[in-house]
């Protein structure tokens, strides 16, 4: 799912991540993520397995998965 937001020029996009069971977890992703160029926030949820962020530009999706990957979980899609 891709949506603007209120803030004119962001970007919303969630992510499918599998494997977060915590809010341990939930930081290890949103640092990760947050390190990408572009982006402004990004919130995880473990209970429902899935990664909002909000960018300035549409996020290339390797990008995503590179950083989800770093922090030890998959990148299953987008939501």
């Amino acid at each position: 799912m891709t949506a603007q937001t209120d803030t004119p020029g962001s970007i919303t996009t969630v992510y499918k991540v599998s494997g977060m069971s915590c809010g341990h977890c939930e930081g290890a992703v949103s640092g990760e993520i947050s390190q990408i160029t572009g982006v402004d926030s990004v919130k995880a949820v473990a209970a429902a397995g899935e990664v909002t962020v909000v960018s300035r530009t549409a996020l290339d999706d390797e990008s995503v998965r590179a950083a989800v990957d770093e922090a030890g979980f998959e990148l299953v899609g987008r939501a």
